[in-house]
Order: C-alpha cells, then sequence, then structure tokens
C-alpha cells in the first residue's frame, strides 16, 4: 500500500487551495448573505477545470479520477465553509460524470460543455414532497408518448433550482416509467410545463433549494439516460460517487475549523497561560483532529475503490465499495459538525458572532446531517445490509 500523493496530486491540491485561499474564503461572507456564487468564482473554477472535472476531455472536462476529485472537494470545503460551492462543486462533479457516461452520445456535447464552462448547471432531482429515501414512493412518472417522454410531479428540496433557471442546464430527473420500473432522464429547467420554487434554508445560501413540478411536461427521447426502466441503477450509482464529494467536503470544513481553533487557543491568554495549555481543550482538539485524519483516508479509500471498480463497470466489489462510501457518509458530516461546534465552544461568546465565521460552518454542515445526498440514518440501513444481509433490510 502506498498512501503518497502522486506529484500531480500535490501540484492539483496546492493549487486548488490557492484558490480556496485567496477566492473563496475572501467571498465565503458574501456567497451566503447575497445568496448566489458570483460568476467570476465559476469563471475560476472553470479555468481551473473544477467543474465536472469527471467528465472526459473532449467533453470539456479534465477527465478526472474520483481520487483527484476527492482532493478537489477537500479544498473546496476548506476555502467555503458555507459549504455552498462545495455543493455546487460536487452536484456537477458527481452527476456530470453520469451523464457522461450512461447519456446518449448526441445529447453528451450539447449538455456537458456548457456545464464545464460554467455557463449551464447540473444537478440532481429525485427527492419529492412525500419523502426523499423512500424511492418505492416515488409519485412523479415519466411515460413515454412517441418521440418524448410526458413528465408529470414534483420534486422537492432540490439543489440548484434557480441557478438551472437563470444559467440554463437541468437536473437528472428520477421518475416512474408507469410499470415497475424508472426512468432517469436529463430535464431542462427551461422546458415548457415546469414551474420551479425557491425555499429558504438556514444556510449554504449561495446556492438555491427549492421544488420543480411537472405539469405534463414533454422532455425529448433523447435525454434519457441508459435503457427505459432501468433509471433506478444509474441513479444510485450517482449517489455512490456524490456521497464520496459530500464527505470529503466535510473533512474540508472540518480541517479549517480546527486550524482557526488552533490558532486561536495558542495565543487566547486565560489565567495567565494560553487557552491550548489547559488539557480539556487540548485533549478535545487531540481526539477531533485524530477522527477527522482516520475519515479523511477512510474517504480517500472510497474514492480509490471508485477508480478501481465502480468506475470501470467493475461490480464484483459492489458490497466493499457500498460500505466505504456510506462509512464516510456517515460519519463525516456529524464530525464535522462537532468539530465547529467546538471551536465555536473554544472561542466562547465571540465564537457566537457572525464576525469571527465559525457559524457560517456550523450552518452549512448542517445541511449534510439532515439528507442532502442521503440521510445518516439510511447510511446505516446501508451498512447494516451489507454486513448482515439483505434480509435484514427494515422496509422488506
Amino acid at each position: 500500500m502506498d498512501f503518497r500523493l502522486s506529484d500531480e496530486e500535490v501540484a492539483f491540491q496546492a493549487a486548488v487551495r490557492r484558490f480556496g485561499d485567496k477566492v473563496l474564503r475572501p467571498n465565503e461572507v458574501k456567497i451566503d448573505t447575497e445568496a448566489t456564487i458570483p460568476p467570476e468564482i465559476l469563471h475560476a473554477m472553470a479555468d481551473l477545470g473544477l467543474l465536472a472535472m469527471m467528465v472526459p476531455e473532449e467533453l470539456g472536462g479534465m477527465g478526472a479520477s474520483a481520487a483527484l476529485t476527492e482532493i478537489a472537494a477537500e479544498e473546496i470545503g476548506r476555502g467555503d465553509s458555507s459549504m455552498a460551492t462545495a455543493v455546487f462543486f460536487l452536484l456537477e462533479a458527481g452527476w456530470g460524470h453520469i451523464l457522461a457516461r450512461h447519456g446518449q452520445e448526441a445529447v453528451k456535447p450539447e449538455v456537458l460543455p456548457p456545464v464545464c464552462q460554467g455557463k449551464a448547471f447540473l444537478g440532481i432531482a429525485t427527492t419529492e414532497p412525500t419523502g426523499g429515501s423512500d424511492l418505492g414512493g416515488m409519485r412523479t412518472t415519466a411515460r413515454r408518448d412517441g418521440d418524448a417522454f410526458v413528465v408529470r410531479g414534483e420534486k422537492s428540496f432540490i439543489s440548484g433550482v434557480e441557478e438551472a433557471k437563470a444559467l440554463g442546464g437541468g437536473h437528472l430527473t428520477l421518475a416512474k416509467d408507469g410499470a415497475h420500473g424508472y426512468n432517469f432522464l436529463y430535464v431542462p429547467t427551461r422546458t415548457e410545463g415546469i414551474d420551479t420554487q425557491r425555499f429558504h434554508n438556514m444556510g449554504r445560501m449561495g446556492i438555491s433549494t427549492g421544488g420543480l413540478s411537472f405539469h405534463d411536461a414533454r422532455v425529448p427521447a433523447k435525454y434519457l439516460l441508459g435503457s427505459e426502466g432501468k433509471g433506478f441503477e444509474y441513479a444510485m450509482e450517482g449517489f455512490t460517487v456524490a456521497r464520496t464529494f459530500v464527505a470529503a467536503a466535510c473533512i474540508g470544513a472540518a480541517e479549517r475549523a480546527l486550524e482557526t481553533g488552533m490558532a486561536y487557543i495558542k495565543e487566547r491568554p486565560v489565567f495567565g497561560r494560553p487557552l491550548g495549555k489547559f488539557e480539556g481543550i487540548q485533549f478535545e482538539l487531540v481526539d477531533l483532529w485524530t477522527q477527522v485524519e482516520a475519515v479523511k483516508w477512510q474517504c480517500r479509500r472510497a474514492a480509490w475503490l471508485l477508480d478501481t471498480y465502480t468506475l470501470k463497470g467493475d461490480t464484483s466489489h459492489r458490497s466493499e465499495v457500498d460500505r466505504a462510501v456510506a462509512a464516510v457518509k456517515l460519519t463525516a458530516p456529524p464530525l464535522a459538525f462537532e468539530c465547529v461546534k467546538r471551536v465555536m465552544m473554544w472561542f466562547g461568546a465571540a465564537g457566537y458572532t457572525k464576525e469571527v465565521g465559525l457559524e457560517l460552518g456550523l450552518r452549512g454542515v448542517m445541511s449534510y446531517l439532515v439528507g442532502a445526498e442521503g440521510g445518516l440514518n439510511i447510511m446505516r440501513i446501508i451498512l447494516g445490509r451489507e454486513l448482515l444481509g439483505k434480509e435484514f433490510v427494515p422496509y422488506k
């Protein structure tokens, strides 16, 4: 086993860190208060190849590995602790890859280059008002009608509804086919018969969250991914990829919080000595740092497994991949939340102010605890299934 990053990976990590320090960090409050990621930031990300970076080069991407994308996710989560830029990044990365892998050849050159250039948005739409984790209870349908699919229903708590409307682009949308299967379609948001609604979150304000209503919207059949009735499989593959990058972004946010906290407790005098000399604080730091370091390498292993098996179409290690990805999605978000919370407490009353900036990270990371790309208890169900067997799945 070789745990060293390659020279290319080290150079890339340094470049993304510079971008995070010089571009994202000075703008994170603006991103949060103005509730948008400025176009110049998206253009800078495109110039660095950070948008949909797993998409093949001939379609505008970098053709990056999951391992390299995981490194980028860490650094973006570290740079913009509000998590808005990280959400934008991981959506493009994970679902851009799925469209490049399973989309029809005529559609890829139409959709993906603008996404890679920051001129269009690509997201995922599976959750509905009646639930997100129970996809079997889905009510939205996409039925074939000649050379199009007629989409009827509603999606809710969807990231990027306003961005797709303003920039152009759309969402990979999962819907029942009217029988026993699911269709997975790229649905441009500007399609006639689609309405959008924006919700108001407590955090990650820089990327919109909202609803999509489909009123018999006609979507050209060319936008179908893969085969009819097989959409559930493609969506699950996408979630496996995207969850890895969610965990990586949380690792970056956790490291940023601990770095902020360490700088403070080295200098803050209490009873004539630095706060960091007190074991109650020092040992807490050590415990948190150790956990973050462990989960970071779990996350990088999950990305390695994706590169080694999943992204090559090798399903022989699916259980191993599912365990690794579910484990990091289960552990990284609450650990990041705990890191930010504890550092806020080290700061005392100052930690509760917007001036210190830690509350920005607390609000952003919270979105990953409540369900983004799969709730924590869903990760537990996945792990229970893989550890005990499918007969122990609670909903069957």
